[in-house]
């Protein structure tokens, strides 16, 4: 269970259950335990220099979620939905979090789930059709799981839904203590990978190519509907070789159950102004993914690969996937 250097927490969290367990925990193992007013406004961090941003994950926030705005979906789900955590302790260095929360990207827990999942369920059972909730954009909820145990109890509460689906992606393999829950077939996890070479230059701290692959078909096997992101894909100069490695590999080692319905999200990387001094400063020996020959505004910071980059790449990956995956449905490409 990850120990953190200390735990800034809002004192309401005490109120519930999972937030009086958390507290006694870190300060039965003499973690400083700092009380705040708002998870979202902690002037001690805001003032911390960008080098200071690996440091700061080491950190954990305890509070209670205040806003729980179901955001109309088009892509894998109807909705998204913020959750039980947001931020992750893990340091992707293209993490879309960093552009809403700058280098406060930490790991926050809110520990009033009861409010979040009986206002899913509520939704779920009003609606006339199947609805799918993205309950993971915020966070990795895998991760978050071997802290609060929040996944496991998600998964068997979700159970008093009479119709609907959750869904999350994660970039971690510890699976396990979902493996003999009672999920009705009505979880779809979604594994993210890339090459391992990205991996180690980009993605910190989150699980090897290898063990995503092994839990995915662990997964599968113990019933789970699931997914595969190829995402982000970053366009290194030997980015087609890797990809299309990356592929190949996919189609020999993911299990046959796996392969026969698993649908499919590609995703180039985006990036921001922020992520660029951030990472400068935070990671200086770090791979520089800022690459203005091939990449340009996207409006407020961002940048994005030009159209013709776009193109041509996802000309190749269509191409690849047809080659290794020719039965199996690209969600999309964007």
């Amino acid at each position: 269970m990850f120990i953190p250097k200390g735990v800034y927490f809002e004192p309401k969290a005490r109120e519930y259950e999972l937030g009086k367990q958390l507290l006694e925990f870190y300060e039965e193992q003499g973690v400083s335990l700092i009380p705040i007013e708002n998870h979202n406004n902690i002037e001690e961090m805001r003032k911390k220099q960008n080098s200071e941003f690996a440091n700061m994950k080491q950190n954990l926030i305890i509070g209670v979620r205040k806003t729980h705005k179901f955001v109309p979906n088009h892509k894998v789900s109807d909705f998204l939905v913020p959750y039980t955590s947001s931020g992750c302790i893990a340091m992707c260095m293209y993490c879309y979090l960093v552009c809403n929360y700058n280098k406060c990207s930490y790991m926050r827990l809110f520990v009033n789930r009861e409010q979040m999942l009986e206002k899913i369920i509520k939704v779920s059972n009003e609606s006339e059709k199947e609805l799918t909730f993205e309950i993971g954009s915020n966070s990795d909820l895998i991760l978050e799981n071997t802290i609060t145990h929040n996944l496991e109890w998600t998964i068997e509460n979700f159970n008093k839904a009479e119709k609907g689906y959750l869904t999350f992606p994660t970039k971690f393999d510890m699976v396990d203590p979902l493996l003999d829950l009672n999920h009705n077939g009505r979880i779809i996890v979604r594994m993210s990978m890339n090459p391992q070479e990205i991996i180690n230059r980009v993605e910190f701290g989150t699980s090897r190519l290898n063990n995503r692959i092994k839990a995915i078909n662990k997964l599968k096997e113990a019933g789970y509907k699931v997914g595969i992101l190829i995402a982000p894909i970053i366009l290194v100069d030997n980015w087609k070789e890797l990809y299309q490695e990356l592929i190949k590999k996919l189609s020999e080692e993911l299990s046959e159950e796996v392969k026969k319905d698993a649908i499919f999200e590609l995703i180039f990387m985006t990036y921001s102004y922020v992520h660029k001094m951030i990472n400068k400063e935070a990671f200086p020996k770090a791979i520089d993914l800022f690459n203005p020959e091939i990449m340009t505004g996207r409006g407020k910071g961002k940048y994005m690969y030009k159209k013709e980059i776009r193109e041509d790449g996802e000309k190749f990956l269509r191409e690849t996937m047809k080659k290794y995956f020719p039965d199996n449905k690209i969600l999309y490409i964007v």
